[in-house]
């Protein structure tokens, strides 16, 4: 699945990371990285994470792109 966060959006709550810790991280104070094609496995956690951001920053799309990558 392909992530993609609004870097502008974000104001670094870092629910996502709480919630989501092999996909998201704070660097420093505020600076979120995160990795853009999330493995399968965890999407649960991605889902709870999406919901949790509180600017909804965090956008998940659910296409199949195994033959893009």
């Amino acid at each position: 699945m392909r992530l993609v966060v609004d870097l502008n959006r974000c104001q670094g709550y870092a629910q996502c990371a709480f919630l989501a810790p092999d996909v998201f991280a704070l660097h420093g104070e505020e600076a979120l990285l995160y990795t853009p094609y999330a493995d399968e496995s965890q999407r649960g956690n991605v889902a709870r994470a999406a919901a949790a951001c509180p600017v909804q920053a965090i956008l998940v799309d659910d296409e199949d792109l195994s033959g893009d990558r």
